[in-house]
């Protein structure tokens, strides 16, 4: 870390003091990024379900957070039994924000479109797929890309939602007569 952020290991270690205070203050830092990234996502968004539900699909593919560095360091916190009371106290309360956020919007695009199906464990497919994602994109010798990332899990959506995802994303919206399953 130190040589990729171009500081003497003198200095991270003055500063950080250890190896614990450091991952401590990289995982809230990455905690925060990622909150703040899919809370402005969802700002921008128009307030429909599958607009709000495709933000947060999008968000965590932003270039910004998407990033080998960034994956590589969320999957190693994952992977890390010792860091889990660390984790569950900086990101607990902000991944169960997320995960209900997430559900309440599968269950608004459930009521809208007429689909048969439990958001919760829509909601937490979702996220599967997407932390699937960010795993494969780590783990595989030659990972594809992050467009193809995000079409994986458009696919999904799609499984849930047809009449409103595609692999591309977000279906052109459909007049209110013309809403629902197909």
């Amino acid at each position: 870390m130190a040589r990729k952020a171009g500081l003497s290991h003198g200095l991270v270690n003055f500063h950080f003091q250890s190896k614990e205070l450091l991952l401590e203050e990289t995982l809230g830092y990455l905690s925060d990024e990622y909150r703040e990234n899919w809370m402005q996502a969802l700002a921008a968004a128009a307030a429909d379900p599958a607009s709000q539900l495709d933000a947060l699909i999008r968000a965590d593919f932003s270039p910004q957070l998407f990033t080998p560095a960034r994956l590589a360091a969320w999957v190693a916190f994952w992977g890390e039994a010792q860091s889990r009371p660390l984790y569950q106290e900086k990101c607990g309360t902000k991944d169960e924000d997320h995960a209900r956020r997430k559900e309440e919007i599968c269950a608004a695009l459930i009521r809208e479109g007429g689909y048969q199906g439990d958001a919760g464990r829509i909601s937490r497919a979702l996220r599967l797929v997407t932390e699937g994602v960010w795993m494969d994109l780590v783990t595989m010798a030659r990972p594809y890309d992050r467009e193809e990332g995000l079409a994986t899990v458009h696919c999904a959506a799609a499984a849930f939602f047809p009449a409103h995802f595609g692999p591309d994303g977000m279906l052109p919206a459909r007049s209110a007569a013309g809403q629902g399953p197909q």
